[in-house]
């Protein structure tokens, strides 16, 4: 994967957060998060949904799917998609043909931006590994092709 300049990083931030729902669709009232990618307007009740409640309830509904399909179906841009695994927010699961790669060594990664080996030299600090959502985990069996090998989110703060 390549890095992106600190022009680019600022370009793609600012797009992401423009994709924020920050005002109501209806009244254009304030927005305040509740949580999974929604949005509840102060004013009217209406419920918005960001880039990642729209890829989360795709997923919910569809089960693991590659972040291409999701991006037909959703209209949010695999960058994005891709920005969300970078961040921890979706995992490839365990037999997919295809992961993530760690940015310093290149090893595969079902989410994050580095594996544990590589960030345990960067902090040298064990803890440091097991809370910090751009430390991936390594899958457990590269090249052997699984049922449901496609792009499913990573469940750990939100229900359904």
């Amino acid at each position: 994967m390549n890095k992106l300049s600190k022009k680019e990083t600022e370009a793609f931030t600012k797009a992401f957060l423009e994709r924020v729902p920050l005002r109501c669709t209806k009244c254009k009232g304030k927005n305040k998060y509740i949580g999974a990618g929604k949005y509840e307007c102060f004013d009217c009740g209406n419920i918005d949904i960001d880039d990642f409640g729209l890829v989360k309830e795709y997923i919910d509904e569809h089960g693991a799917t590659p972040a291409v399909i999701i991006s037909d179906h959703t209209g949010v841009p695999v960058d994005i998609i891709n920005a969300m695994l970078k961040q921890g927010r979706l995992e490839i699961p365990e037999g997919s043909p295809v992961y993530a790669r760690c940015e310093t060594c290149g090893c595969s990664i079902k989410y994050g931006r580095f594996c544990p080996e590589c960030m345990k030299k960067k902090t040298d600090n064990l803890k440091g590994i097991y809370f910090n959502p751009e430390v991936g985990e390594r899958p457990k069996s590269e090249g052997k092709r699984q049922k449901d090998a496609r792009m499913h989110f990573l469940n750990n703060f939100d229900n359904k």
